[in-house]
């Protein structure tokens, strides 16, 4: 059990130790993204063995959000891509389903947007902070509020310096006017370190990789018998566990593979669950080290479609 100071008061350890939590997957709108881009230096013959793509080579992806329920305080990581897109951008990138598939999927797991205490953002790309806002046509009828009223929006401070500055590789990833409504809402909370004191410290840890993007933060979910990463687009399915994998959206590849590296050296022998916000099959599997002639692979095992008040 890890220190027992959240939001500023003492909580009791047995208070603490009473506490149950459990994580249930959440899917969001799904896209189709050029299996090529997903896979980087991958070829193709290699790459479509794992992943079938449609006909124009893009492959089917969750934007998969993970839903923490602490003693009944609600925390939700991601909120996907959702519907925003006009129908041109929304057919670039594949996203086909016309409602807001997080909120319809969070209500049918008997949650309202309004029970969310933390919405926690590892990065602001659009497919993975897109679902903070309304539908499109919500947006055209004059609805530009952020959803999840009640929430403080958590997110890295360098990943959301990142989106304030972009560079021009990745502006268009980010959604114009994102960090200004952030902002305004005045319950924006920045991290810069591994615990955040209002951010229930007890359960929730951060780790922080730069490679896909500057300042991508990544939860660690602290349980009484495991822990849990949100591995984002660090690992974001089954298929980019394997170390040399990198994807073509990645800024810096090298670097990806190191924290990746970084990360096995904890969640192997420590066996942590890890969760993949893109995998279109999966939603969390441990990880092993696979003996393969002279050297060790990293592989996926364990693995859960889906999680339904899974207790960690």
């Amino acid at each position: 059990m890890r220190s027992i100071f959240a939001s500023g008061s003492l909580v009791s350890l047995l208070q603490v130790q009473s506490m149950s939590v459990t994580v249930t997957s959440i899917e969001g709108n799904r896209q189709w993204l050029d299996g090529g881009s997903m896979f980087g230096n991958v070829p193709r013959p290699v790459w479509e063995k794992w992943i079938a793509p449609d006909a124009l080579g893009r492959i089917e992806l969750a934007c998969r959000a993970m839903l923490v329920n602490i003693g009944g305080r609600l925390v939700l990581c991601e909120t996907g891509i959702g519907n925003f897109f006009d129908p041109a951008m929304a057919d670039r990138y594949g996203v086909r389903e016309k409602d807001h598939r997080l909120l319809a999927n969070l209500a049918g797991a008997g949650v309202s947007p309004d029970d969310i205490e933390f919405v926690i953002l590892s990065h602001l790309h659009f497919d993975h902070a897109g679902g903070l806002l309304p539908s499109f046509a919500d947006i055209q009828s004059g609805n530009k509020e952020l959803l999840f009223r009640n929430a403080r929006y958590v997110t890295g401070k360098a990943g959301f310096e990142r989106a304030c500055h972009p560079h021009a590789r990745d502006r268009a990833s980010f959604i114009p006017g994102l960090t200004s409504q952030l902002v305004a809402s005045g319950r924006l909370i920045l991290v810069d370190s591994d615990t955040h004191p209002d951010v229930l410290p007890e359960f929730l840890s951060f780790r922080f990789t730069d490679g896909h993007t500057p300042g991508q933060m990544h939860t660690v979910v602290h349980g009484d018998s495991d822990k849990m990463v949100f591995a984002g687009d660090l690992v974001p399915g089954r298929a980019w566990v394997h170390v040399p994998l990198s994807m073509g959206y990645d800024r810096f590849p090298e670097l990806v593979i190191n924290e990746k590296e970084d990360l096995y050296r904890k969640a192997v022998p420590e066996r942590w669950w890890v969760f993949y916000t893109h995998d279109a099959q999966c939603a969390a599997s441990r990880v092993e080290a696979v003996q393969d002639g002279s050297r060790a692979k990293i592989k996926p095992c364990d693995e859960q479609a889906r999680l339904a008040s899974f207790v960690i």
